[in-house]
């Protein structure tokens, strides 16, 4: 690829997120000093605030809320206003929350160059926990309308690029990657101390949790020298399984994988799930955590069962494959080499970058419409 051709492109970064929201912070942030690096000047800018992002994890307050997404939509339209400076408008999820796609139809007939980055199912109407006003002026089908106006839309897996695609959209898959440099592998398992079962994300996936009720409830009880954690969960609680609860943060999250030795991500058996894109099972892999994961999704793909990973497709399963990692400290040890290993060769940050550069490449190279 030509380093002259590296340099001119000027590409913005429109983010639902500031770097603490785990999608823009997979999907844009992480990239950002390699894509520097392979010549390529990149401008973000996030819809919300750091403030922002943590008042939306806050029930009520819809006054505030309207308030600061009203400050949000003025800021973005600034940023907009200078569109012509740049050879590619980076959107990481809509350009608004809410609305029709008017101002991403304006851009396209004004010229612009205009990329739609997705990791979940957002055709799929889901209710905010926190805002029924979101809720209500939140439209899934806008998401299949900005399929047919971008010029390329990138998915986080085959199934959501497949989805574009019968929209008519232009689109191709780039996985997530996994910062290894930042996520440094867990110490070596052993049977010396408790081991502890642990689930990473946020208040609004905590609930999946419930979907494995029974199975946690019955090895805690069993097992009274397991240990439980949820990572930036809020206040989740659940009757009989003793729960250690630690608010989220990028530097609290190193440590309590240091701490998990057994990942969980249970997910609904619905399409929804099918838009998930790994990466929470993907982060337990890096850390060296075993990542007991829902088979469905991506999660098929990401994971070789009983050698990067456990799948499970029952109660059962759940139960007897939590067991029995949690009695064998020599077949965790085994499959977090592995699953370490799979992320270090498949989900480089480096790599990732250079095939978005080859995007970018290739749409400046082709006719604007």
């Amino acid at each position: 690829m030509s380093g002259q051709t590296l340099r001119r492109l000027r590409v913005l970064f429109l983010t639902r997120y500031p770097v603490e929201g785990a999608s823009s912070r997979y999907r844009v942030y992480q990239y950002l000093p390699h894509l520097e690096a392979l010549g390529v000047h990149c401008q973000v800018q996030s819809f919300m605030t750091q403030a922002m992002y943590q008042l939306s994890f806050s029930k009520g307050r819809s006054l505030r809320k309207m308030w600061e997404t009203g400050k949000a939509v003025l800021r973005r339209l600034a940023v907009l206003a200078g569109y012509g400076r740049y050879d590619i408008i980076y959107m990481q999820r809509e350009l608004l929350p809410f609305g029709p796609p008017i101002i991403e139809r304006f851009l396209r007939w004004r010229g612009a160059t205009l990329v739609f980055d997705y990791d979940d199912a957002l055709f799929i109407h889901k209710p905010s926990r926190y805002n029924p006003l979101a809720s209500l002026v939140r439209s899934a089908d806008k998401v299949r309308q900005l399929f047919g106006i971008v010029h390329c839309v990138i998915a986080g897996n085959d199934w959501l690029r497949d989805e574009a695609r019968q929209s008519g959209a232009r689109a191709v898959t780039v996985e997530v990657a996994e910062d290894t440099v930042r996520i440094q592998p867990h110490a070596p398992h052993t049977n010396d101390r408790p081991v502890t079962i642990g689930w990473l994300g946020s208040s609004s996936t905590v609930k999946y949790l419930r979907l494995i009720e029974p199975v946690l409830v019955d090895l805690a009880a069993r097992n009274p020298l397991l240990r439980f954690e949820i990572m930036g969960g809020g206040d989740f609680r659940m009757e009989g399984v003793p729960w250690v609860l630690a608010p989220w943060s990028l530097q609290g999250e190193l440590e309590a994988l240091k701490r998990f030795d057994i990942g969980l991500m249970p997910l609904p058996s619905e399409d929804w799930a099918k838009g998930k894109s790994g990466g929470k099972a993907r982060t337990y892999m890096a850390a060296g955590v075993v990542p007991v994961c829902s088979a469905i999704g991506y999660n098929l793909e990401l994971i070789d069962p009983g050698r990067t990973g456990v799948l499970c497709s029952s109660l059962d399963d759940w139960r007897r494959e939590i067991e029995m990692l949690a009695a064998d400290a020599g077949l965790r040890q085994r499959i977090a080499v592995a699953a370490r290993a799979e992320v270090e060769s498949r989900f480089s940050p480096v790599t990732q970058a250079r095939r978005l550069v080859g995007i970018f490449e290739t749409l400046q190279r082709g006719s604007k419409e």
